[in-house]
């Protein structure tokens, strides 16, 4: 038997060459500029007139726009994975800078162009989406078009974009660099060791017994407590020109961003929450349960996502290649392109998994357009939980595979139904380790990570949202405290949990760099949305297995081409908003948790 031994440290080399401070790289910098720049004469010469667009004139300046993001996004995730894979890097920050600054003239120079589109009479605006090639990118030059009403004057707009760079996005580069000067002190064996962020993440829920986990909470605890009025100041900033951005823009609530991004409707958000809500008594009671099994009277923070230990099942660790072997394998059952993806991942080394110091917390995955491949960012210690995240980031690579030949402007899918492509390939892998168990005991040790996944859906996410909506809420009248921001923490927790646990973790807002994101603003609730939404998709796979993949492939590269409600009805045939859809993907859910109920009273 052939074994294959994978590369955990990923290949930057055929990107750019000679590391982070490539002359690659910079000779790319250098032609970007050039071309952003002839973008900005183009746009300022495009004049269109009533009767005359000058369609040709618009042809190319969105082709050449589309090979400034590509490049864009070439460089920014190079010298991001070199930064992720080192945080102490001291050239990728210094490209970073530079590129930011290239994105933010072409952002507007885009923004010159927008307004221009909007001026076009509505005639000859449907006429000019009648043809090709503007007539495959309707939707989203309709959507680009609207927005333009809602913008400032040029000069205003290219301002904001400009303090943007050392404002807001540079708050942003200073909680990455706050968060790299983190570390974790815990005893172990008797000795005080310290840890990255990233490490001590790792230990959080590989820790054997609930004694070491609540001592490993409450070094982590205690690592960023220390830090936090740093973070407190970081949060602060961020939301404060976001909360004054929106007002200048005239926008009343600070939720009308993040559901426009996210293509949906606050009533498809508001009922997904309310379904949810009325089925949490069935996870509490699935929590107590995980509870007893492990000897205590309430799981703590940090027990959650813990292996639960049962007498009989094999809870060894997963070594690298192993995982991948899995991975490929079960992908293959429902979709073989996926599978071909994914193995050609491995093959390239697209993964950056080796369990080493001086790396960022976290996982992601990001495009190289430029190249036709995707690079994943995670480190892999060995945990189940390692493999979901793995096969979770290979389904993002899956995402972008799929939607390479559309148009630039059709594979800006939003993060909403991004999550579903993740996280429908997590749930392949695993209910592919449920369906292999081999006794009764590791099927209960399984079935409690598939629960406690939707536990963290259900609860920790809403906590998320919760404290968000709370904390914008706070934010609005003035600035909000490290104890306020604690205080705001722990109580959406015990809401979200309905008090099911016997410990907190107040500074989860300092240390979760979700709620840091400049990109995507209230970035949490998506995974909830896309792990309920991915459950009706996995539905129709196991009901029409023979059809499943084209329909599947349908789906995701329409992801960026209509709303969300219109996608759900067009692949699914559901309304989002109403609770039906949310509840039968919850039955699933419940399934599982009656299947555990039944498997642990063996055990108790």
């Amino acid at each position: 038997m052939i074994i294959v031994s994978y590369a955990q440290v990923w290949d930057l080399e055929s990107v750019f060459s000679d590391g982070s401070n490539s002359p690659e790289l910079q000779e790319k910098i250098e032609a970007l500029q050039t071309d952003i720049d002839r973008f900005g004469e183009l746009v300022k010469s495009w004049s269109p007139e009533e009767g005359t667009v000058h369609a040709d004139e618009l042809a190319t300046i969105f082709n050449l726009s589309d090979d400034i993001s590509n490049g864009l996004s070439q460089g920014f995730t190079f010298s991001m994975a070199h930064l992720s894979a080192k945080q102490d890097d001291q050239h990728a920050p210094i490209h970073i800078n530079k590129l930011s600054l290239l994105a933010t003239q072409f952002s507007n120079y885009s923004t010159e162009l927008t307004k221009k589109m909007e001026i076009i009479s509505e005639h000859d605006w449907q006429a000019l989406l009648e043809d090709d090639p503007f007539k495959s990118i309707a939707f989203r030059l309709n959507e680009e078009r609207d927005q333009a009403k809602e913008l400032l004057s040029l000069d205003l707009e290219s301002a904001i974009n400009q303090l943007s760079v050392d404002g807001f996005n540079g708050w942003s580069d200073m909680y990455d660099d706050l968060v790299a000067s983190v570390t974790v002190k815990i005893e172990r064996d008797g000795e005080l060791k310290e840890y990255s962020a990233a490490q001590a993440d790792n230990l959080l829920t590989s820790a054997e017994t609930p004694e070491e986990r609540a001592k490993v909470l409450e070094a982590w605890e205690t690592a960023w407590q220390e830090k936090a009025p740093l973070f407190q100041t970081v949060l602060n900033h961020l939301s404060g020109f976001r909360l004054n951005n929106y007002e200048l823009h005239g926008k009343d609530s600070y939720m009308e961003k993040p559901l426009k991004i996210n293509r949906m409707k606050e009533e498809t958000l508001d009922v997904m929450w309310e379904t949810i809500d009325k089925n949490k008594d069935r996870i509490v009671d699935f929590l107590n349960k995980k509870a007893d099994l492990m000897g205590l009277d309430q799981l703590g923070w940090a027990d959650v996502e813990a292996s639960l230990p049962v007498e009989g099942a094999d809870l060894s660790e997963y070594a690298y290649d192993e995982a991948a072997d899995f991975i490929v394998k079960n992908f293959r059952q429902v979709s073989p392109q996926m599978a071909d993806l994914a193995q050609r991942a491995f093959d390239e080394a697209w993964i950056e998994a080796e369990d080493r110091p001086n790396k960022r917390p976290g996982g992601y995955c990001a495009d190289l357009p430029e190249s036709g491949q995707s690079r994943i960012y995670m480190t892999f210690s060995g945990s189940a939980d390692n493999v979901s995240t793995l096969a979770h980031e290979l389904g993002h690579a899956f995402h972008s595979h799929v939607l390479r030949d559309e148009p630039r402007l059709n594979q800006e899918y939003a993060m909403n139904v991004a999550e579903t492509a993740s996280t429908f390939a997590e749930l392949v892998v695993t209910d592919a380790t449920i369906q292999a168990a081999n006794s009764d005991a590791e099927k209960l040790t399984l079935l409690d990570q598939k629960n406690s996944r939707a536990a963290v859906m259900f609860m920790n996410i809403h906590a998320r949202y919760i404290f968000e909506r709370n904390f914008y809420d706070q934010r609005q009248k003035g600035i909000v405290t490290t104890d306020q921001l604690n205080d705001l923490m722990k109580a959406a927790q015990q809401e979200a949990f309905q008090n099911a646990l016997s410990s907190y973790h107040p500074t989860f807002w300092a240390s979760k760099g979700h709620f840091y994101s400049t990109d995507v603003p209230f970035y949490n609730f998506p995974y909830t949305f896309g792990f309920l939404f991915s459950l009706g998709i996995y539905a129709q796979a196991e009901s029409d297995p023979d059809t499943f993949e084209e329909r599947y492939i349908n789906l995701l590269k329409d992801t960026a081409s209509m709303s969300t409600e219109e996608l759900a009805a067009k692949h699914l045939d559901v309304d989002l908003t109403q609770p039906e859809f949310w509840q039968s993907a919850i039955d699933l859910v419940l399934k599982d948790l009656d299947e555990f109920d039944q498997l642990a009273a063996k055990f108790a």
